[in-house]
């Protein structure tokens, strides 16, 4: 092994390029749904062991030299493994568009890595010969994983804490510190076996220690969310009976290319429970629930489908449904918005919610002039692109308590998601059809079930193709519909908990946290190093 440490310390050039690909893409290994937490344990040693031998520039080459780029090579290989589930949208719009899959997965995982980049020279400028070295990196990488959730309208997709939360156990201590703090303890937890190697003169029952007490940190991580788990109490309200519909219709391509005519009388025949003679009547239901962007077509061109709907509805209930729709206050029409709406038993739209935070590329083009020459567009397609909408707010429609409508990917916000403390549950419709035979379906729910814990609030999220579920303000799954396939659902939602910490106190912790390990390396760097 101290082989192995040398050779990666005194590395450069193209060898240490690849060899913090190898690492980095070994340390990919521990996003959601791998969950191969010990690669993690892997992966981060090898850039501590770089960094160490990482020399030190000069004027722009302090910042843009040696540790920049050692950073940026182990992010690239981390993102390319985390994010390859992207290029799957690719290949949903078929023809020519597949050939871009490999540049576009490769050009994103390289942006993000410039935040790493980033985080490994600011940790290289602090850096000391003692063990503090690791709480600086891990708090330098916590703070690029910070900023690249927010920065350029954010991208918090496989933070590094999300490795740990495997479990329902794991995931508990995101209702302390949110998944943005726990992604200063993976990295720190995970970088202790590089204090291990090499040896100099320290014995081994010494280097051994903070690899031992990042193992009784996971072990007191595991033991509190047993706790937390068996002594939360929680329950189902009395005044909501839910249906959800999960249509299956495969590929988003073939979603909104479809006849409409098939798509709402496959979606009505589902909730009235055609041929599924053990679910009751819709009689019995007060809501009834659809996926993002339900029909392939906007309801106020067809008003007809709007009779259907008034039709299917038995009365004193509620059709919720995502659906995209002409902004009516646009006098010319051209105004697409990707909507949540509210219809009532006589098919009137008495609610709606408007997504906020659009998907770059997705459901608008950054620079679409200069695309359009190249017969490029945003994926889902729209009049000129969708268009974002106000403020996140909460969704009130009649004889319903307050909710937050989050639509697709807004619920991977960490401590983001708008006036989420006055909503009773939390309501997730999505669309990942984009993703089939990928990851990114699991991936992308996993995300969305830790913003109940961190919030202590009940979710349900619905999918065309899965994974949809009823999650409890714990995190654990009270419904599930068998991913790619059809099905419904009938329940009454949860409801919420007490606040947990994070929901209070939100990102505050976290930055007091970084701002002492700066401070702390500083003060180190005008003593001796010396020997923690």
């Amino acid at each position: 092994m101290q082989r192995f440490v040398h050779f990666v310390m005194l590395a450069h050039g193209w060898r240490r390029a690849l060899l913090m690909l190898a690492a980095g893409a070994v340390a990919g290994l521990s996003v959601p749904p791998l969950f191969v937490l010990p690669s993690l344990f892997v992966g981060l040693p090898v850039l501590v062991w770089a960094l160490d031998g990482a020399e030190t520039g000069r004027g722009w080459r302090r910042i843009f030299g040696a540790p920049f780029f050692i950073g940026f090579w182990f992010g690239l290989g981390y993102f390319a493994v985390a994010i390859h589930w992207i290029g799957f949208a690719f290949f949903a719009e078929g023809g020519w568009v597949p050939v871009l899959a490999p540049f576009g997965v490769g050009l994103l995982a390289a942006i993000l890595a410039l935040f790493w980049g980033a985080a490994a020279a600011l940790a290289h400028f602090l850096w000391s010969e003692n063990g503090f070295r690791v709480v600086v990196l891990a708090a330098a990488l916590a703070l690029a994983e910070f900023a690249r959730g927010h920065m350029f309208t954010g991208f918090p997709f496989d933070l590094l804490g999300y490795a740990l939360t495997a479990n329902d156990q794991m995931m508990q201590a995101a209702s302390l510190v949110g998944v943005y703090g726990l992604s200063f303890v993976a990295p720190l937890v995970a970088a202790t076996p590089a204090l291990i190697w090499p040896a100099l003169d320290r014995p081994l029952s010494r280097r051994l220690m903070p690899f031992f007490a990042a193992l009784s940190v996971l072990a007191a991580q595991l033991a509190f969310g047993a706790i937390r788990l068996e002594t939360t109490e929680t329950n189902l309200r009395d005044d909501m009976r839910v249906r959800m519909v999960q249509p299956n219709i495969d590929e988003a391509a073939q979603w909104l290319a479809a006849d409409g005519e098939f798509v709402l009388s496959r979606l009505i025949e589902i909730s009235e429970a055609v041929g599924n003679p053990d679910a009751p009547g819709l009689a019995t239901i007060t809501h009834l629930i659809w996926p993002e962007s339900a029909f392939p077509f906007y309801l106020s061109r067809k008003p007809e489908a709007l009779a259907r709907i008034a039709r299917l509805l038995p009365p004193g209930s509620l059709l919720i449904t995502g659906a995209p729709r002409l902004d009516p206050e646009d006098p010319l029409g051209r105004t697409a918005r990707n909507a949540i709406l509210a219809i009532d038993e006589n098919g009137e739209i008495v609610a709606s919610y408007y997504k906020s935070h659009l998907v770059p590329f997705g459901e608008y083009l950054p620079f679409a002039e200069f695309f359009a020459g190249f017969g490029i567009t945003q994926f889902v397609p729209g009049n000129d692109g969708w268009t974002a909408g106000g403020p996140r707010r909460l969704m009130k429609p009649p004889a319903t308590p307050a909710f937050l409508p989050l639509i697709c990917y807004e619920a991977v916000f960490p401590g983001a998601l708008g006036p989420v403390a006055d909503a009773q549950f939390i309501l997730n419709l999505t669309n990942d059809g984009w993703f089939d035979r990928s990851i990114g379906k699991e991936q992308h729910f996993h995300h969305a079930r830790l913003r109940a814990v961190e919030q202590g609030k009940p979710m349900i999220r619905l999918a065309n193709t899965g994974v949809s579920a009823v999650i409890d303000p714990l995190g654990r799954l009270a419904v599930t519909l068998k991913p790619d396939s059809v099905g419904l659902a009938d329940f009454a939602p949860p409801n919420p908990i007490a606040a947990p910490p994070f929901a209070m106190w939100g990102h505050l912790p976290l930055l007091a946290t970084l701002l002492a390990a700066f401070f702390g390396a500083l003060a180190l760097r005008r003593r001796d190093p010396g020997e923690i």
